[in-house]
């Protein structure tokens, strides 16, 4: 089978590779659609956390199911995504339901090599059923379920202000679960197409630019001078996290889905009055990716607004570069395995 490595930071190979054989309580899915994510980006650059080279990209998947083990309701042929998250289920986490965040984590794409090959074996266990979507759609479900488990992990409420930061593919997809919640959603970026595609494609009533000189000022008359009792940052970035609590409503809570290498700084007296909540969001579990296919089957979230660039497998080594580059005005790209 053809597969596509990341050997070192800003390089790609082809190579050819034996098909998987089946193992026990496993299941092999013919790859189809492959969503390039943030962290693929970011393994491009150098830039992720917790990642070794070489590497096998790819975790945002959906495919045909060709084999499989101890997938009870599962038929073979059917479109399938799976959860890309293999958790021990022994661990500390794992034992307390929060599989997402396991001790021994593997994230398949980073931990351990992904989808980028025609064929990729993964646990039955985390395999998904397909309900009718697309591959396309079914691509576009673990981005949606990061931020559909990061507004769960802030308990949003209806009305309540939710000001997401980060208008990239998880930003947009918090926004919309946000949204579904029946909060009130603001929008912060720096990116003035990325805003324009907040009010035109997603239906966001508010958008801020962060370059603004009255960011504060106008959080505040949005919020009739409450500020946002929800804050998520979705940017990954040190500067944007570490300001966001100057734009925290008293009680509020402040959800990091984004990740950076670097440190939390900020006043601890600005967070301590307003008894401030910080809680990390990581990953997704199994009730945010029903969430998601429910969401999506239902209509509240149309997925295919978030594709942007369509290339075959083989083209990716040539057009992966341009993908890092904003004034290309990549949201998603998708990559089509016509095998």
């Amino acid at each position: 089978m053809k597969t596509l490595t990341c050997t070192t930071p800003g390089v790609f190979e082809y190579s050819e590779a034996e098909k998987p054989e089946l193992k026990s309580g496993h299941a092999i899915i013919k790859i189809k659609r492959i969503g390039i994510c943030g962290t693929d980006l970011h393994a491009f650059e150098g830039t992720q956390p917790f990642f070794n080279y070489p590497r096998i990209l790819g975790h945002e998947l959906s495919g045909e199911l060709v084999e499989a083990d101890g997938a009870v309701g599962f038929r073979i042929g059917e479109a399938v995504t799976f959860i890309p998250y293999f958790n021990c289920g022994e661990c500390i986490a794992c034992r307390m339901n929060k599989p997402n965040c396991c001790v021994k984590m593997q994230v398949c794409g980073v931990h351990v090599d992904g989808g980028m090959r025609e064929y990729l074996q993964v646990p039955s266990k985390t395999l998904l059923h397909g309900e009718g979507l697309s591959y396309d759609e079914l691509a576009l479900v673990e981005p949606l379920a990061i931020g559909a488990h990061g507004v769960r992990r802030a308990d949003v409420q209806p009305r309540e202000f939710v000001l997401v930061i980060g208008a990239g593919p998880i930003g947009l997809g918090t926004m919309e679960f946000a949204r579904i919640a029946g909060a009130k959603v603001i929008a912060l970026d720096i990116n003035e197409d990325r805003l324009a595609f907040c009010k035109d494609k997603l239906r966001v009533a508010h958008v801020v630019n962060a370059l603004s000189p009255d960011v504060i000022q106008q959080l505040s008359n949005i919020t009739n001078g409450d500020m946002p009792t929800v804050v998520i940052d979705a940017t990954g970035n040190q500067k944007a996290i570490n300001n966001a609590i100057n734009y925290m409503a008293h009680g509020a809570r402040f959800v990091l889905i984004g990740l950076q290498k670097g440190d939390l700084i900020f006043s601890h007296p600005e967070f301590h009055k307003r008894e401030s909540t910080l809680m990390s969001s990581r990953n997704a579990t199994i009730e945010d990716f029903e969430h998601v296919i429910k969401s999506m089957k239902a209509g509240l979230v149309n997925p295919t607004n978030y594709i942007t660039h369509q290339v075959k497998f083989e083209e990716v080594k040539d057009e992966f570069e341009k993908w890092l580059d904003p004034k290309n005005g990549v949201i998603k790209a998708m990559v089509r395995i016509e095998n």
